[in-house]
């Protein structure tokens, strides 16, 4: 048994779509949280930005105790991955690969559609990868710079959030596309409105499920897993925690603990804690 906390970390809320798989799937697995909120949205930061902010949470999750490590984000798993995980001797996981051999396997027609932001999209990672499992597949993706900073804001609902996506996920209907990769984990908070728009014969996969599905078979491959639960998840963030609680409540409920905020130093390695927010 291995009790030690699972590390997950994205550019914020985001990565609370992995957190609630991991509550659900793995309930016996602690989680310490880091969401960048600070310095959201990642999408069009530059991959020298991405490596060392990564870098940064990385060696804050390892100091926390963490034993396994999931890069939440989407932009981050895309562009500087590789480069981290050879860089600590600690398991890392993204979730794009993940989501890329989900999508390969749930298309009958060979044609998908990714949503992502404009990093990811970028990158051409996902084409790539799908492409590895499926290489007939075609691949549609669509850059969704605006929608990141709405659901920050905890904007899930308004008339502004739904125009967006339809902007964004009408183009990718026309190009008859059967399934459709929610290319960044902020994206699920959406997914009632997104449902509406592709329709019954479009299947969803959402990245961050496929990741815990593979999180759960490296621990247990690992010697890892915890057979026991040793105290509650723990959340901390770069910016504001009552903002960051104000959304995180929306996804995870009473299962969010009170929110820290502390200021990451690579440098010093040095830990200044501020508020908390319950």
């Amino acid at each position: 048994m291995n009790s030690r906390p699972i590390g997950v970390y994205d550019s914020g809320v985001g990565g609370l779509t992995v957190v609630r798989e991991i509550s659900g799937k793995l309930p016996w697995e602690r989680v310490v949280y880091f969401g960048d909120t600070a310095r959201v949205p990642y999408g069009e930061k530059t991959a020298g930005e991405l490596l060392r902010f990564s870098r940064e949470i990385i060696t804050f999750l390892i100091d926390q105790g963490s034993k396994f490590i999931i890069a939440g984000c989407n932009t981050t798993s895309s562009q500087v991955l590789d480069d981290v995980k050879s860089e600590f001797d600690i398991p890392i996981i993204g979730v794009l690969r993940p989501g890329a051999y989900a999508a390969s396997r749930a298309t009958k027609t060979g044609r998908i559609g990714v949503i992502a932001t404009v990093g990811t999209t970028r990158s051409g990672a996902y084409e790539k990868t799908i492409r590895e499992y499926l290489p007939e597949g075609q691949v549609f993706s669509a850059a969704c710079p605006e929608l990141v900073p709405l659901i920050e804001k905890g904007d899930l609902s308004s008339q502004e959030t739904v125009r967006l996506l339809h902007d964004y996920l009408d183009p990718l209907m026309e190009e008859d596309i059967d399934v459709l990769v929610l290319g960044c984990t902020h994206y699920p908070y959406l997914i009632d409105h997104i449902r509406r728009i592709v329709g019954p014969h479009v299947e969803i996969v959402d990245p961050a499920k496929e990741t815990v599905t593979v999180t759960a078979a490296a621990l247990h491959e690992l010697g890892l897993q915890s057979h026991e639960k040793t105290g509650p998840h723990a959340f901390i963030v770069s910016g504001d925690p009552l903002r960051f609680a104000a959304v995180g409540r929306k996804l995870l409920g009473d299962n969010l603990t009170p929110v820290r905020q502390v200021n990451l130093s690579l440098e010093s390695r040095e830990l200044s804690c501020y508020n908390q927010a319950t």
